[in-house]
């Protein structure tokens, strides 16, 4: 079975923790939807709520998540015969693995995925691909589908979770399910960047005109992804 994953978060340090699971569980014919709220007794900020629009009220009541009916679906999907497909995935394995799950299945990261398979887009994030791969035009039949009542909003885990499937659907026509599974454990070599002052622009070009950029970011931001550490070691020679 295919096992599409989203969580939202109280914020993305190493002690924030899940406010929100939304999950897409698929076998060869039909799909399920689970939506949950948790609640593991640390403060929403209003930074987070913004990005998400979970307040601390709607958590009120609701289950730790280790208590949590997604949890124990999770726990029994937990087998080499499955495979979990997110976006960032290297994020939701490790919330699942704080909370005690290994995964054993196959993972298929959409974003390394989509790096590796359309390497000249101008960013990566789940919403430009949304656009970008006109994702939108399926969204409809899938709520339908997922009969939650739900209308597609950034952020909702199960919105997110719903548009990885889309996505997943889409990278399926440029390669195989095998295929993405092993670009998913491959490094990226980047073509831009997508944040910071150059933004948008070619690593190539930003190496031409201002590689003190490229080295200050080696050497300062700790908590880069994979591939753009991978990505400054080959441009910069290191």
């Amino acid at each position: 079975m295919l096992i599409f994953l989203d969580f939202e978060t109280t914020g993305l340090e190493p002690s924030d923790k899940i406010v929100a699971v939304g999950m897409i569980v698929q076998d060869e014919e039909n799909f399920t939807c689970r939506y949950e709220l948790v609640n593991e007794q640390k403060k929403i900020p209003p930074s987070a709520s913004a990005i998400h629009h979970i307040t601390n009220e709607m958590i009120v009541g609701k289950p730790k998540f280790r208590e949590s009916e997604a949890y124990k679906e999770i726990l029994s999907l937990n087998s080499h015969a499955n495979t979990l497909i997110s976006h960032n995935a290297s994020f939701e394995l490790a919330l699942l693995e704080r909370e005690g799950i290994l995964w054993q299945g196959e993972v298929i990261d959409t974003l390394r995925v989509s790096r590796h398979l359309m390497d000249d887009l101008e960013g990566y994030s789940l919403q430009l691909l949304r656009y970008e791969l006109k994702l939108y035009k399926e969204e409809s039949k899938a709520l339908l589908a997922c009969e939650k009542g739900q209308t597609m909003q950034p952020h909702h885990a199960l919105c997110d979770a719903l548009l990885v499937k889309l996505l997943y659907n889409y990278l399926l026509e440029l390669s195989s399910h095998a295929k993405l599974c092993e670009l998913s454990h491959a490094e990226v070599l980047l073509k831009r960047l997508e944040f910071g002052k150059y933004s948008g622009r070619f690593i190539e070009e930003i190496l031409s005109i201002d590689p003190g950029y490229l080295r200050w970011m080696a050497a300062n931001i700790t908590d880069m992804s994979d591939d753009l550490r991978y990505t400054l070691r080959y441009y910069l020679g290191d």
